[in-house]
Formats: structure tokens, sequence, C-alpha cells
């Protein structure tokens, strides 16, 4: 017998002090196949992969070899590299500390990859700070209101 898995992750990142600095662009796109490279990489597979000028989203399905902490620092980390060799987004400093990740069945599948690929205008509506509420309560996870920015 074999290992049979199904680990899925909405994994969530900011810029540093949430600044704007992920212009809309074909750089983001991009930036996003880079990752979606990288997590092939890891016996993993990246579903959707989308974000705005703040913050990121990615829905993937982890390898059970891979920790969602050590994925998450790789993308973090060498995304900042390939945004800083490729000159993608010029005033792109750092990713802040922390993410979110937050676990669904694959019943959800459908409906995240519709919420992750519209995020321009989920957030014509919503600020991020409301977003992560919701995602919190949602998969009701405590939370600590000053650590939201």
């Amino acid at each position: 017998m074999t290992t049979y898995t199904q680990i899925l992750y909405q994994i969530v990142f900011a810029t540093k002090f949430r600044r704007p600095t992920l212009t809309k662009s074909e750089n983001r796109q991009k930036l996003y196949a880079y990752w979606s490279g990288l997590i092939s990489k890891r016996k993993s597979k990246a579903l959707i992969i989308n974000g705005v000028e703040d913050h990121v989203h990615i829905l993937v399905n982890i390898h059970p070899t891979i920790s969602v902490s050590n994925l998450v620092k790789e993308l973090k980390n060498a995304g900042s590299i390939y945004i800083r060799e490729k000159h993608l987004f010029p005033s792109f400093t750092y990713w802040q500390n922390g993410y979110g990740a937050f676990t669904y069945s694959n019943e959800a599948i459908p409906r995240l990859c519709r919420y992750i690929e519209n995020q321009e205008q989920h957030h014509a509506k919503k600020s991020p700070k409301e977003e992560l509420r919701e995602i919190l309560l949602e998969n009701a996870v405590e939370w600590n209101e000053e650590y939201l920015d």
C-alpha cells in the first residue's frame, strides 16, 4: 500500500506593512507562475494563485512530506529574490511576518477558486482587514485585533 492524502490549504500573506507594491500588471502572473513551478517541485499542486496590490492567496494541495510553514517560508524567500532579480515590482521591499493557512475539503475547491480568481472585484467592496476577519471567523480561528494589519 502507498500513502494517500488530500491536504488542501488556502494560504494568505501580505507585503510588508501591507504596502500596495504588487502593481497590477503581467508581472503578477510571472510571479504566480514562478511560485506554481516551485510548488510543483515540492510534489505539491497550486490550484490557483492570485492577489491584489498588498497580499496574495494561494490554494494548494500540499504533499504530506511538506510542512505549510516551510512552504510559505520558501515561497516568500524565493519570491522576494525573484521579484528583485527580474525587477517585477520596483517598490516591493519584503513580505510581512506571518501568514494565514486554512484547510478545506475538496467540495470547497470551486468556491475558493472563484473567490481567489475574483480578488480585484472582492476588494472593491471589502478591505483586506475585513477579508481576513471573515476568513478567521469562517474557520473559527481566534485572533488578536492588533495583529490584523
